[in-house]
């Protein structure tokens, strides 16, 4: 099979790797040359180039670049595309995106591989990135059964973990357990920063260990990415950081009040919870 990535970062390149060594013939397309001679280099694609034009008989394209491009990418790219070229994207938000597309694309589904890391960029790609992940897929009632067939093979096919629902659900469910948490673990950051002790706050980045690490890692991560998911998903955030601040201000109040019973009730109700997010 013929399958084209449009953006070669983290998710673009991993895609690539595990592909082509599946036998698919990758073609690759960057806003850079640079980044298009590195893919080629490192043997995340077979072709590479900065025009849209090569993806022309391409079987399927999935679309990597950053939220805020995908559309726009989609808009220039299907003039270039057969009629039955299967489009996906990659992105985290799904229902503006699926919005937007749908119309132009008959052969279009929306989809999100839960995979990742902290590093960005072509450099930062791996092999097996999406094994045992979750990967959702959000057809609509118009989506063409070839068109779910095809995304949902090669899923199978890189060992992710497939999930389908609606594009409002997926942006409501990801607000909750992605989105929130990068929110969460950046207003962290910036409360831990305004220590105005000096010798404090050194003090405190020195003992920092393994628990300031794990729920501060998403916080630090890269901010593009962290207004994207601000901008486009929008409303379920916003819901998400309310109920948040709900429960902050409920410790908070338990805090004052010295309620400890009650708040050894909530932090043991909390400890149950987590293993159904979290294996």
């Amino acid at each position: 099979m013929k399958i084209g990535i449009l953006g070669l970062g983290l998710i673009g390149g991993s895609l690539g790797f595990d592909l082509r060594s599946q036998g698919h013939d990758v073609l690759g397309v960057s806003r850079r040359e640079s980044t298009c001679q590195k893919a080629v280099a490192l043997g995340n694609v077979d072709e590479a180039s900065i025009n849209l034009s090569l993806l022309a008989g391409t079987d399927v394209v999935f679309i990597c670049t950053p939220i805020s491009l995908i559309v726009p990418q989609v808009e220039q790219l299907i003039h270039h595309l057969s009629l039955t070229t299967v489009v996906t994207d990659v992105g985290s938000v799904k229902a503006p995106i699926v919005q937007a597309i749908s119309p132009l694309w008959d052969y279009f589904i929306g989809g999100h591989p839960m995979a990742g890391t902290a590093d960005s960029g072509i450099e930062a790609a791996q092999r097996h990135l999406f094994v045992d992940r979750p990967y959702v897929l959000t057809p609509t009632t118009t989506t063409p059964t070839m068109a779910i067939t095809v995304v949902e093979e090669i899923v199978r096919s890189l060992g992710a973990k497939i999930y389908y629902c609606q594009p409002e659900q997926h942006d409501r469910a990801v607000s909750w357990i992605s989105h929130l948490p990068v929110m969460v673990s950046a207003a962290l950051i910036a409360a831990c920063m305004g220590e105005t002790d000096p010798e404090v706050l050194q003090l405190a980045q020195n003992l920092a260990s393994s628990g300031f690490r794990d729920t501060s890692r998403v916080g630090g991560g890269n901010p593009e990415l962290g207004v994207m998911m601000a901008r486009y998903n929008r409303q379920a955030l916003l819901g998400s950081l309310q109920q948040y601040r709900h429960n902050l201000d409920e410790l908070i109040h338990l805090i004052e009040q010295e309620n400890w019973a009650l708040l050894e009730q909530n932090l043991q109700s909390n400890q149950q919870a987590r293993p159904n997010f979290v294996e």
